[in-house]
């Protein structure tokens, strides 16, 4: 008698998906330029290679699908908020303002579709 391999069931990624991440990769790279770029030595290596750790861990905590703490909805977006928010304020404070409106709307758009989705 021969088993059923184990199936998993088909795991959908959508479009806000691939742009949230392309999000998160945009955010972490922000905060280590801010850090590097907007702070003078020896801060600046410390702050280059601390905001996006923090980030990144914060991420992993509690906002990754695979997060470490199961937390609620509310948490969840309050991480998101607070990471993306400080990358736009990263590039505003580089002299940016542009590129810090234009992500933190996109980010927005984004994360309310995905919260969205979340309490669907």
């Amino acid at each position: 008698m021969t088993s059923a391999p184990d199936q998993h069931p088909a795991v959908k990624v959508g479009v806000n998906d691939v742009l949230r991440f392309v999000l998160e990769l945009f955010a972490i790279v922000s905060l280590g330029l801010w850090g590097f770029l907007a702070w003078p030595l020896p801060w600046n290596i410390l702050v280059g290679i601390g905001a996006p750790a923090i980030a990144i861990l914060l991420w992993a905590l509690f906002r990754s699908p695979k997060a470490v703490l199961h937390v609620d909805a509310f948490v969840k977006a309050i991480v998101e908020i607070v990471v993306m928010g400080s990358a736009a304020f990263a590039w505003w404070d580089l002299g940016q303002p542009v590129v810090a409106i234009a992500f933190a709307v996109v980010a927005t758009v984004s994360g309310v579709l995905n919260g969205r989705r979340e309490f669907a």
